[in-house]
């Protein structure tokens, strides 16, 4: 355990239970600036896949097909 007079020389009489308490507040703020940050780095790579899949996937547009002209009605055989 840390010696409360060392972070908190500061006050006059430190107490240890107050160095608990700051750490575990800064404990859970930096637990939870943690998990946001790998929360956006997924939204982020998300998006990003999205565009490129939006990029790479062929349109529904109708593809204009060529003139065939037309063959020659052939003759009953006798």
């Amino acid at each position: 355990m840390i010696k409360p007079k060392w972070p908190l020389f500061f006050l006059k009489k430190p107490d240890r239970f107050l160095v608990l308490i700051i750490s575990t507040v800064l404990f859970m703020v930096s637990a939870t600036l943690y998990g946001e940050g790998n929360r956006q780095r997924a939204l982020e790579e998300k998006a990003s896949k999205e565009t490129v899949s939006k990029i790479l996937d062929p349109s529904s547009a109708p593809v204009p097909v060529p003139d065939v002209p037309a063959s020659k009605p052939t003759a009953p055989k006798k």
